[in-house]
């Protein structure tokens, strides 16, 4: 009999499932309902869950990470099998700002005095950070190195980019407290975002799942969305913004599509 799949999944929030309880691990917000661990389930895979909230390409490749209750976490590169058959990859949003400056620009208008205020603009140098040529060349060569790295790591693995769920559209989004500019600098920060996996799949040749463009239409606001609204809740802040149940289950079934 055939040993099962063995996947093992890289990357950041929108991978890790922060607000999706139960957690695989407390500290990384890893959720055993995240993408990564639906994915297995329909492949009848084994998975390498090594996904931490908070990561960026350098923590990927070789950076320890310290998350926000002092742990710290190796660099999720050293922990990919050497026979991996599968490899996902979702980061950089944390390279472009991404969620930090929706974070920050939320909390400021909802209340400017809240603790979540200080600790956003400490980490982003203050405020809503616009997206810029060489930071998307950046993200774009941070991914490829990633990519490169894994393959090294796993000659076998077939290595599939998955890039993040989009959160915002078009269009004010009900229950966010953000004005119509901070939305344009969003949807700017979710273009580059999405500009940046598509010029690392270009160079590398590996797979692209669009789940940004796949959930176009299940952003904020809309009848069906597939990311959590801005939560105040301690509990639930840092689900905030974040892929929900129906968001990851589709983000698993586009890359089970893929694989098939």
């Amino acid at each position: 009999m055939p040993s099962p799949l063995l996947v093992a999944a890289l990357g950041s929030s929108f991978a890790a499932g922060p607000g999706l309880p139960p957690y695989d691990d407390v500290a990384a917000l890893r959720s055993r309902r995240n993408y990564p661990h639906l994915l297995a389930g329909r492949l009848g895979a084994d998975l390498v869950d090594l996904t931490v909230s908070g990561a960026t390409t350098a923590s990927i490749l070789r950076d320890p990470q310290v998350t926000m209750d002092g742990t710290t976490f190796a660099p999720q590169l050293a922990g990919v099998p050497a026979g991996a058959d599968v490899v996902t990859i979702t980061a950089g949003g944390n390279d472009l700002q991404y969620l930090g400056s929706m974070l920050s620009a939320s909390w400021r208008r909802h209340d400017p005095d809240h603790p979540m205020v200080a600790v956003l603009e400490q980490q982003l140098g203050g405020g809503v950070t616009e997206p810029t040529l060489s930071s998307l060349a950046a993200t774009a060569e941070g991914l490829v190195q990633v990519v490169e790295a894994v393959r090294r790591a796993a000659p076998a693995a077939r290595v599939v980019l998955v890039d993040y769920v989009s959160v915002v559209d078009g269009h004010s989004a009900d229950g966010a407290p953000f004005d119509v500019d901070d939305l344009a600098v969003f949807l700017r920060i979710q273009t580059a975002l999405e500009s940046a996996f598509e010029q690392a799949a270009d160079g590398t040749g590996a797979d692209l799942v669009r789940a940004s463009a796949m959930s176009r239409g299940h952003a904020l606001g809309s009848a069906d969305p597939y990311v959590f609204g801005f939560e105040t809740a301690p509990a639930r802040i840092p689900a905030s913004f974040h892929p929900n149940a129906p968001g990851m289950a589709a983000v698993a079934d586009a890359v089970a599509a893929l694989l098939s």
